[in-house]
C-alpha cells in the first residue's frame, strides 16, 4: 500500500510564504509524476483545482494562478515533492493535496493521494 505524507501548511498573511512537502512511502512504489491539487472552501462537490506537477524526469507545469510565484520540486530517491509558495494571496486558501502517480507491474498507472493540508492566507 502507498501511502503519502503532507506538511508544511498552516496560516500566513498576504504576500508571505509558505511551503508544502509530501512523502511517499510503500514498497510497490514507483514515482511518476507527482503533484498537487487544491480545494477551495465552499467549493465542495467542484473538482479539486490542479495548481502543478512534476515528472520523474523534473518537467514541470502550473495553473497560470500561480505562475511565477509557486515552485514545485522532487527529489526522486526519497519520493518526496515540494511545494514552495510566495506571494500568498488570499484566494489562495484551500486545502492542499498531494498526488502520486506509481506505476504497476502491467505498466499501468495507479494515482494515490495524501490527506490534504489546509492553507490559509488572510489579508
Amino acid at each position: 500500500q502507498v501511502q503519502l505524507v503532507e506538511s508544511g501548511g498552516g496560516l500566513v498573511q498576504a504576500g508571505g510564504s509558505l511551503r508544502l512537502s509530501c512523502a511517499a512511502s510503500g514498497r510497490a512504489f514507483s514515482s511518476n509524476t507527482m503533484g498537487w491539487y487544491r480545494q477551495a472552501p465552499g467549493s465542495r462537490g467542484k473538482q479539486r483545482e490542479l495548481v502543478a506537477t512534476i515528472t520523474s524526469g523534473s518537467s514541470t507545469n502550473y495553473a497560470d494562478s500561480v505562475k511565477g510565484r509557486f515552485s514545485i520540486s522532487r527529489d526522486n530517491a526519497k519520493n518526496t515533492v515540494n511545494l514552495q509558495m510566495n506571494s500568498l494571496k488570499p484566494e489562495d486558501t484551500a486545502v492542499y493535496y498531494c498526488f502520486a502517480d506509481s506505476r504497476n507491474a502491467d505498466l499501468s498507472y495507479t494515482r494515490y493521494w495524501g490527506q490534504g493540508t489546509q492553507v490559509t492566507v488572510s489579508s
